[in-house]
């Protein structure tokens, strides 16, 4: 598919994320708070996320384990990032005014987190995306806390250029952020994205994504097939199995070091444990113990260190 909105293909998996989001910001002693991600999936309409927002009890227990695995990754994953961007704007050492979320969705941070003063939120997707978020935004009342520019480009095409032509500027260290966005790229797309990013990040620029590992593509398509085959009784039409891309890609923890970044990987049952959760797979299942792409999973940050590669 071309193009998507956020109920069709890859934008639909931004209001499954948001549905997490949701879900997570309401548990006891929630990791994340996000106040935001209700309202956006009810604006978009897949009514099987916004009966799941609602408190609406899942079909079966194989469904019903498929959204607990993934409220809780959902929740590590988002506070994770949220703390890249804390670290980032508010402690790193030159200061980061300037944020680019890439395949931004329905990504609340420009609105939710407390950014520095003077601080630029670059939020990037696909024009249908970018209008249907913003409008959603306005309707609900929210207001950006730091100043935000959406650039409508999709990442297939020039969006360095995009970038340039909403003000970036590349003399500056930026924080970026890649969630939930490699398994979607093909290989070859994944070393064009950290190259452009490498590119324009000057000295002093972080970034924080998320690897795998090998060729996850056919596990986390057998994943999301057991999930949406539970979910498909309740009005959930939507096959994600055909969005991943297969075949071994760099990793990208030697891609970034190769090309000047310091670069720190943390396994992601490690994450689980420091935010006190308990890993959600148990042993035997895909992510478990055994040696499985997801088992490998590692979560990902690095500051550019040199201009050079």
């Amino acid at each position: 598919m071309d193009s998507w909105d956020l109920a069709s293909s890859v934008g639909a998996t931004a209001t499954m994320v948001a549905a997490a989001r949701a879900l997570a910001s309401i548990e006891p002693d929630p990791l994340i708070t996000d106040p935001y991600a209700a309202p956006l999936v009810h604006e978009v309409g897949i009514d099987f996320f916004s009966r799941l927002v609602d408190g609406a009890a899942p079909p079966d227990e194989t469904a019903a384990d498929g959204i607990k695995v993934m409220v809780d990754m959902m929740a590590v994953r988002t506070r994770f990032f949220d703390d890249f961007y804390t670290e980032a704007c508010w402690a790193a050492v030159p200061p980061v005014r300037q944020a680019v979320i890439l395949a931004s969705g329905l990504d609340a941070r420009a609105y939710r987190l407390d950014w520095p003063a003077g601080t630029v939120v670059f939020e990037l997707d696909q024009p249908a995306v970018i209008a249907a978020k913003t409008a959603a935004m306005a309707k609900i009342g929210a207001e950006p806390t730091a100043r935000l520019c959406t650039v409508a480009v999709d990442l297939r095409d020039d969006w360095p250029k995009a970038l340039h032509d909403n003000a970036f500027d590349p003399s500056k260290p930026t924080a970026w952020i890649a969630e939930g966005l490699l398994m979607y790229l093909p290989p070859e797309a994944q070393d064009r994205l950290f190259d452009n990013i490498t590119a324009l990040s000057a000295p002093g620029s972080r970034i924080a994504t998320e690897f795998h590992g090998g060729d996850y593509g056919a596990e986390l398509a057998d994943r999301a097939r057991t999930i949406a085959g539970a979910w498909q009784g309740e009005g959930f039409d939507i096959d994600f199995t055909e969005l991943f891309h297969h075949g071994e890609r760099n990793h990208v923890v030697d891609y970034l070091d190769e090309r000047g970044w310091q670069v720190h990987s943390r396994d992601r049952r490690e994450m689980f444990t420091d935010y006190g959760r308990r890993w959600p797979f148990p042993p035997g299942e895909p992510g478990g113990t055994g040696p499985t792409p997801l088992q490998q999973s590692v979560a990902v940050t690095a500051i550019r260190t040199e201009t050079t590669s």
